[in-house]
């Protein structure tokens, strides 16, 4: 390594200090801003220069939020109508309802995988918790649980919910990094599902288990469980202390309007429609001919933008045919999801220019001389520079973001299953360690009556044990392959 490597690599570590300082001193300036800033100096300091730095961060941020943006809009769209038609409710309770009680935290996790889908972490939530305190009341009341019974039930939920927004496509982060890393779509879903499952199973009602006894004292408000297990959760969200803590989150919403009930199996069919269209692109892309028109169909349907607009517009036609809703309230719902989604986008941006500038200006060179001569496990140094800036940033979207445009050099463009396990990696590095300077933690904390320790011990405790389930799921499948 020459000694001008060495002094890009430098470039780099200041960056990354200076994003982290900006994130979190007093000034608390805004990822986005603090992206750019960083972006800006980035390239200056490695000498960039001037004319090509602004198309660089143009090209990056456009290209970024034109291959993610109206994708990303679409989910946002989609997850509001699955929650306003009541296709959520539908979903949990066929799966929970007339269940026994031991079995009661394997289906709450199934029932948040199902929903985990389309939806933000956050959202998730709040569309869960009149299921999970209505069901935990009712073992409460019979005496039929050691320990906690919304701890028992609500681990699964977090731990479900939390893997598939970090590892499984199309949530935001997983799709930033794809796109970065030129990944392949229907690959990475399937390696990100293989992941998911075992990791949701030993996070969620494995440890729920082991960890609800010994928080027996965890119960929430009774005002707040009376609210979302009785009255209608729509409204208990826009007035209690804990749905509160969803306007802090990103990419979160507060205003739920009144459902009205919809079938199962529609509301099943809404949630797999575009996920089903993924698969059967990579099936096509796999087993048929180049000339195929068949295949040429399924590929343009299992596009992400082309797959989520159908889910959005199944869904669409059930919220205005079967919800009884009117087109006004639909209409207006559908803004209020895109209002959620506008901080994401922007910091996706920013992120997108940022990787483009470290690729223009040679210290994409550098980090792949640097992890070539020192013998790094690409996949183990994207997640922990993925769990660092989280960490650091209370960010999972600056993690993903810069964690990808830092290892995406390593792996050129030819995609591939180690760019698939890269993805599912790099977004479980951004899943670890969620304390305090995370929206979810909080959400967690003053949703479940919790305090500090008995929050750290779940929320923090379960993502990360997803955090390294997931890493060690993608080792495992990269030793495999």
């Amino acid at each position: 390594m020459t000694s001008h490597t060495w002094y890009l690599l430098l470039v780099l570590t200041v960056a990354i200090g200076l994003l982290i300082y900006l994130i979190n001193s007093r000034l608390r300036i805004h990822p986005f801003i603090a992206l750019i800033v960083v972006t800006i100096g980035t390239g200056l300091a490695a000498g960039e220069p001037v004319a090509k730095l602004t198309g660089s961060i143009e090209e990056g941020a456009g290209g970024t939020l034109g291959d993610i943006g109206l994708t990303l809009a679409l989910g946002a769209m989609l997850g509001r109508l699955l929650s306003d038609s009541g296709a959520t409710d539908a979903i949990a309770h066929a799966i929970v309802d007339r269940s026994s009680n031991r079995r009661l935290p394997w289906l709450v996790a199934a029932a948040a995988f199902v929903i985990g889908i389309p939806m933000f972490f956050e959202v998730g939530l709040i569309v869960l918790l009149p299921l999970i305190f209505s069901v935990a009341r009712r073992l409460e009341n019979d005496g039929a649980t050691k320990g906690s019974p919304y701890v028992l039930l609500g681990v699964p939920a977090i731990a479900a919910l939390s893997t598939l927004h970090g590892m499984v496509p199309p949530h935001p982060g997983p799709l930033t990094a794809m796109t970065g890393l030129h990944a392949d779509l229907g690959l990475t879903l399937g390696v990100g599902i293989i992941c998911s499952i075992p990791t949701v199973v030993l996070a969620g009602p494995v440890y729920a288990r082991w960890i609800a006894p010994r928080l027996a004292d965890v119960r929430p408000d009774p005002v707040l469980v009376a609210q979302f297990s009785g009255a209608d959760h729509a409204e208990a969200a826009g007035t209690t202390t804990g749905a509160s803590s969803i306007g802090q989150a990103e990419g979160t919403d507060t205003g739920t309007p009144q459902r009205a009930g919809v079938s199962t199996g529609l509301a099943v069919t809404s949630v797999l429609i575009p996920v089903a269209l993924m698969l059967l692109r990579t099936l096509a892309e796999t087993v048929l001919d180049e000339s195929s028109t068949v295949r040429a169909a399924l590929t343009f349907a299992g596009e992400p933008l082309v797959a989520m607009l159908a889910g959005f517009l199944f869904a669409l036609g059930v919220t205005l045919v079967r919800g009884g809703r009117s087109g006004e309230a639909t209409r207006s719902s559908l803004t209020d999801s895109l209002k959620s989604i506008a901080a994401i986008l922007l910091i996706i941006g920013g992120g997108g220019a940022f990787k483009q500038v470290l690729q223009d200006s040679g210290i994409g060179d550098a980090i792949a001389s640097a992890a070539e001569g020192a013998h790094l496990n690409v996949i183990v140094l994207g997640w922990l520079i993925a769990l660092l800036l989280s960490l650091t940033t209370g960010s999972a979207t600056v993690g993903i973001v810069s964690a990808t445009g830092i290892v995406a050099p390593l792996i050129g463009t030819g995609g591939g299953l180690e760019a698939s396990l890269l993805v599912v990696a790099i977004g479980a590095g951004s899943l670890g360690l969620n304390y305090v300077n995370h929206a979810g933690f909080w959400l967690v904390k003053e949703s479940f009556g919790m305090d500090l320790t008995q929050a750290a011990k779940t929320q923090t405790v379960v993502q990360t044990l997803v955090s390294v389930m997931g890493l060690g799921m993608a080792l495992l499948l990269s030793l495999l392959a």
